[in-house]
This record gives C-alpha cells, sequence and structure tokens, in this order.
C-alpha cells in the first residue's frame, strides 16, 4: 500500500521522508506544488502567448477574408504596401545633387508632355550654368522676393506659415502654400503643382533631405537653373539671353528684379509684359533689396555707388527693356499685386 504525505497526516509535509508506516507502506510525498506553478507573467508564458496569436492569424485572415467588408480592407492594405514599395523604389536619390545635376525636372516634362498633347513642338530653352556664372544681382533679387529667411531656415519658414494662416483666417478661405526656396525646388524637381495632401507631404520629406543633403548655396544654384522664368524658358541664363540679350552673370539690379518678379506668374509675368500689377511688384522687389543689406554681404553683390563731393550726378536713366521687348499677344491678367499662392 502506497501512501501520500499530505498536511495534517503523519510525517513531514514539507519534503521528502523515509520514514515508513506502522504497518509497514511505502510512503510517497507530494511534489511542491508551489515550485510547480509557471507564473504568467514569465518569459515561457509570454513565448507561448505569441505563439498561440501567429498559430490564430490564418484563422482570422480566413474569417475576415468571408466578409465583404474584410475583402475591401485587405485590397486597400496590398495597394498601400504596393504603394509603399513604388514609393521605395522610386524616390529620388537626393544625395547625388552634391555633384551632379539634374538632366531634367518634373516641371519640364510636364510642359513638353502638354506640348506634345497640342501637336506643338516641346523644345523649351533651358542651359545650365554654375553658380558664379550668375549675378548676385539676381539671386540677391529672388532670395528678397521669394524668401527672406532663407538663409536662416531649415526648409521651412515658421513667419511665411503663420502669415499665410492669418491671411487664410482672415478671408475665410483655405490657407495657401507658403513655399520656401527650398520646398519649390523639391516641387520643380520631383512633384507636380497639385495641392494634395499626399502630394504636400512628398515635398516636406524632400525639403527636409534637402537642407540635410546639400548646403544653401547648392540649393539656390539649383533653384535658379531649374525655376520658369516665362513660357518654356527655364533658368536664370536661358532667361536672361531670351528677355536681355545677354548672360546671366551681367543682369543688372533691375533686370534682376524683373526676372525674380515673374516666379509667382512665369506665364504672364515677365520682363515685356505691360501690366501695372507686375510693374509694383518689380518696384516692390527692389525696395526689398535695398533694404536687406545682408543680402548684399551674404551672396557678394558690390555695393551701390556713392557719389563722391562734388561729383556731378546725372539724371535717373530708367530701363527701358520691358517696353521693347515685343511679347505677342501680352496682355494684364491682374489689377492688383496680390500674388498668386505658391
Amino acid at each position: 500500500m502506497i501512501a501520500l504525505d499530505l498536511p495534517g497526516s503523519y510525517g513531514s509535509s514539507q519534503g521528502i521522508t523515509n520514514t515508513r508506516p506502522d504497518d509497514g507502506s511505502q510512503r510517497t510525498p507530494l511534489p511542491n506544488l508551489a515550485a510547480c506553478v509557471t507564473p504568467a507573467d514569465s518569459p515561457r508564458m509570454r513565448i507561448g502567448s505569441a505563439f498561440s496569436f501567429l498559430r490564430n492569424i490564418p484563422r482570422s485572415l480566413g474569417r475576415m477574408l468571408r466578409t465583404p467588408l474584410g475583402r475591401i480592407a485587405a485590397v486597400l492594405v496590398l495597394a498601400a504596401f504596393g504603394w509603399l514599395v513604388y514609393q521605395a523604389v522610386a524616390w529620388p536619390d537626393v544625395a547625388r545633387l552634391r555633384q551632379a545635376n539634374p538632366t531634367t525636372t518634373a516641371f519640364i516634362e510636364r510642359y513638353r508632355e502638354r506640348r506634345r498633347a497640342a501637336g506643338e513642338s516641346d523644345r523649351v530653352a533651358w542651359q545650365w550654368v554654375p553658380a558664379r556664372a550668375i549675378s548676385p544681382n539676381l539671386k540677391r533679387a529672388v532670395v528678397a522676393a521669394e524668401d527672406l529667411e532663407f538663409f536662416t531656415h531649415q526648409g521651412f519658414s515658421a513667419s511665411e506659415a503663420r502669415a499665410a494662416l492669418r491671411k487664410a483666417i482672415a478671408e475665410w478661405e483655405a490657407p495657401r502654400g507658403a513655399s520656401t526656396i527650398t520646398q519649390q525646388l523639391a516641387k520643380n524637381l520631383w512633384l507636380s503643382p497639385s495641392r494634395n495632401p499626399l502630394r504636400k507631404l512628398k515635398e516636406a520629406i524632400l525639403t527636409r533631405q534637402l537642407e540635410r543633403s546639400l548646403g544653401k548655396d547648392r540649393i539656390l544654384e539649383l533653384y535658379l537653373n531649374v525655376v520658369e522664368f516665362g513660357r518654356g524658358i527655364y533658368g536664370a541664363e536661358a532667361a536672361a539671353r531670351q528677355y536681355f540679350g545677354k548672360p546671366a552673370a551681367a543682369l543688372t539690379e533691375f533686370e534682376a528684379a524683373q526676372l525674380a518678379a515673374s516666379l509667382p506668374r512665369p506665364s504672364s509675368w515677365h520682363p515685356g509684359v505691360e501690366s501695372r500689377s507686375y510693374r509694383r511688384y518689380v518696384a516692390d522687389i527692389e525696395r526689398r533689396m535695398e533694404r536687406a543689406e545682408f543680402l548684399r554681404r551674404r551672396l557678394g553683390a558690390p555695393a551701390p555707388h556713392v557719389p563722391a563731393p562734388g561729383e556731378a550726378v546725372g539724371p535717373t536713366v530708367i530701363d527701358s527693356t520691358m517696353d521693347s521687348i515685343p511679347v505677342p499677344g501680352a496682355v494684364e491678367t491682374l489689377d492688383s499685386t496680390e500674388l498668386v499662392p505658391r
């Protein structure tokens, strides 16, 4: 007969004992039950729960796919995954722009496609030049007109965003873009002019990559070489030769202000257009350039000539280039200085 060593019976309940009972039968003690219990938060229990969850995934997915809503959800998940894979493969190599110049841009290709669709020539005026071959006057004019905080922000201008938000609240409309030069460069190189949230998200990511990978001078050089200055006219060199018959390195302050003023509306605002709004904006940019003395120091533009005492000062000569270049079909499109949202 086998005897169990239970608490309260003869013998010890705390462990194994060899003491035989009076009837001579062998007594078998119970194991320590507390030592056999595995805590619920032990590594063994957690691993077991994880394996159990994984085993149940196919069964749960099968039940979900048997419902119409589940099938729709599965299609959306697969589509999102496919889109992410495509974006990862097609994402631009931003760091490559440290040394290499782009061979085309998204905006140039978009213009060419529209021209071909209309049965017209898709030729564009575009000639790449290094930063040293672009007049400091144009650099100053573009920064003063487009992004006065360019050399201090990290790709996004908080003050511009606040101004855009205040204007939107005052006019009860959706906020306009407050694009910096870096944001505009990302858009011109790789994106479209649309304002959908997904495009804006990609623009924000590419903007941060540009700021991290390139210096400010390189970003400005790229921008001045790819931005549109008129219908089918891209980059500072092509614009300077098209409108003024000279290289970009020889642009005067007034000529530079005219080109910078064309950036918000390049198809309708450019040198030669008889628009009061455009001319007012040119004058406004000239005033900004004069006030922004830090740009003169930063970009190396020559200081304005100050007549010496007793030096004869002739009459002010107004550059008449705007009036001398005929622009077929140029009409005034705006009567106010309100600029197009960027």
